[in-house]
């Protein structure tokens, strides 16, 4: 494997963490705009990734496979509780 196909594994595995975080923390900012007018978006974004990115690497490394059904799932409940800890929780500073 070359290190373009490595970029684009690499790239491959991050991008739906990426984008289920991005557009869940817009969808956040979209319906609840007054409660999280204090909250920034890429504040949400940053930490529901980060959050994303550890679920699919545990998934990855419990499973030995990328892409399964469970690390999914897991991830879209993780991006759901650092929403809500980042918007709503004791995390909203």
């Amino acid at each position: 494997m070359g290190p373009l196909d490595a970029f684009w594994h690499v790239l491959n595995f991050v991008l739906p963490a990426l984008a289920v975080a991005s557009l869940a923390a817009g969808a956040a900012k979209l319906l609840w705009r007054r409660e999280l007018n204090t909250v920034s978006w890429a504040r949400l974004a940053r930490d529901a990734s980060l959050a994303n990115l550890a679920v699919l690497l545990a998934g990855l490394l419990l499973t030995r496979h990328d892409g399964r059904m469970l690390t999914y799932g897991a991830m879209v409940l993780a991006c759901a509780a650092t929403l809500w800890w980042r918007g709503f929780g004791p995390g909203r500073r």
